[in-house]
């Protein structure tokens, strides 16, 4: 009964964990890079190179494809109790990362800055964003003749 536990403990954290490097990139580009993407392109269609769309693409492919191989090794060879296991520490890791997977928090606003930079044409709004300063963002992007409406205002 002990190794059960143990067995099941080690599940739950692999879970998280996968969750961690995988399910939580598939949910940033949901959550965050795609409609980051698409209110930027709203803006200016030249404001943000196509490239960011492929560079996202492939990332949710990718994130789909381990997490879909994955759960397909536990729920095959696991037994029932252990496949439970790693899905209740996939979903806790998920629930604790939910609260921050929308580009109005500040990790997430920058991881996105630092991951999208290298798509953006402008040199001044490309350095702002690599250095993730959103007054600088919206000082550029208003030299620009543009509203910096898709950029979340944060107390700093």
């Amino acid at each position: 009964m002990a190794m059960k536990i143990m067995w099941a403990a080690a599940i739950f954290f692999g879970g998280w964990l996968f969750f961690y490097l995988f399910g939580r990139q598939l949910v940033f580009n949901f959550a965050a890079a795609y409609p980051m993407i698409r209110k930027m392109r709203e803006q200016d269609k030249e404001l943000i190179a196509p490239g960011a769309d492929k560079y996202t693409n492939i990332s949710v492919l990718v994130c789909v494809i381990a997490i879909a191989v994955v759960a397909a090794i536990v729920i095959r060879f696991c037994p029932l109790y252990l496949s439970i296991s790693c899905a209740v520490g996939a979903v806790s890791a998920l629930l604790m990362y939910l609260p921050h997977a929308k580009i109005s928090d500040r990790s997430t606003f920058d991881l996105f800055c630092s991951a999208y930079s290298r798509f953006i044409p402008d040199d001044a709004l490309r350095t702002a964003m690599f250095n993730r300063k959103p007054k600088e963002i919206r000082k550029r992007i208003r030299e620009m003749g543009l509203e910096p409406n898709f950029v979340p205002a944060f107390s700093e």
